[in-house]
């Protein structure tokens, strides 16, 4: 429990922070870059909301996604120390390689879209983007990708702190403000590889996956570089008609929902929840 509580308080620190880092970025660009487009009244206000909803739901998700782990975890096939320092590289790395393979499927599998969709719903890039966050991230079965670490036999809260630093870090991709990192872009997520991510241009779409290390999408064929002869546009393929969160958070879901009740026989509803978006 005590454990519990302190990755609680972890939880609502990065909360602070990360409002506290947004409002530096908006003053930023409004006062010294004296831009105006890069922040939407609406949809920072969407962003804030959505971000605050998942707080108030937080107990529920966090039940759901630590009921499959510990599960898992009595049926490990190690004991692996949470006091190693080796263990802990070698889980952050495993971490962020399962989250290439979930964010991935996030995007080819419909029903796990209709949470991720939310993500990709601003048309500003900017750090508000990064904590619209899906209310139904529970409901995409992020969990069971995690599942195979606590078996091998790491303790549940050290992969979902792991979880936590990996977002934590991602947090820093969503701004248009950064400057490029040298050689380190080759192995490295940053700002100008998860810009690429979240455009909608033919050219960017399903790409740039990775979480902490860009090597993955590198090994694995989905990589792209920007575009050099377009302007990135961000958002969905698809604009939402308007950026209620009411709206943002449960618009796909409609017409999954929608989809998979007019779909004739149990064949054609599996395919239209796991078929591509």
């Amino acid at each position: 429990m005590t454990a519990i509580a302190a990755n609680a308080r972890a939880l609502n620190l990065i909360l602070l922070l990360t409002f506290g880092l947004m409002l530096i970025e908006w003053l930023y660009v409004r006062l010294a870059l004296h831009d105006a487009e890069s922040h939407d009244l609406k949809e920072t206000t969407t962003s804030i909301v959505t971000a605050l909803g998942n707080q108030l739901i937080r107990p529920a998700a966090s039940f759901m996604v630590a009921l499959p782990l510990y599960a898992a975890y009595q049926y490990r096939a190690f004991e692996i120390p949470t006091t190693s320092i080796v263990a802990l590289v070698v889980l952050f790395v495993l971490v962020d390689f399962t989250d290439y393979w979930f964010h991935r499927a996030a995007h080819r599998v419909r029903f796990m879209w209709a949470s991720h969709a939310v993500h990709h719903s601003t048309t500003r890039f900017n750090l508000t983007a990064a904590v619209r966050l899906p209310w139904t991230g529970p409901l995409s079965g992020a969990v069971f990708f995690f599942v195979p670490l606590t078996l091998i036999g790491f303790h549940p809260l050290a992969v979902m702190a792991m979880v936590l630093l990996n977002l934590l870090y991602q947090f820093f991709l969503h701004t248009e403000h950064a400057p490029r990192l040298g050689p380190l872009e080759w192995l490295l997520n940053t700002p100008a590889h998860h810009r690429v991510h979240h455009a909608s241009n033919e050219s960017c779409l399903d790409k740039n996956f990775a979480g902490v290390f860009i090597i993955w999408d590198r090994l694995f064929g989905t990589f792209a570089q920007a575009p050099k002869d377009e302007k990135l546009r961000f958002g969905l393929v698809s604009p939402l008609p308007s950026q209620n969160p009411l709206t943002v958070n449960f618009h796909e879901w409609r017409k999954l929902i929608r989809d998979t009740w007019r779909a004739r026989g149990l064949k054609a509803r599996l395919r239209v929840l796991v078929g591509a978006p």
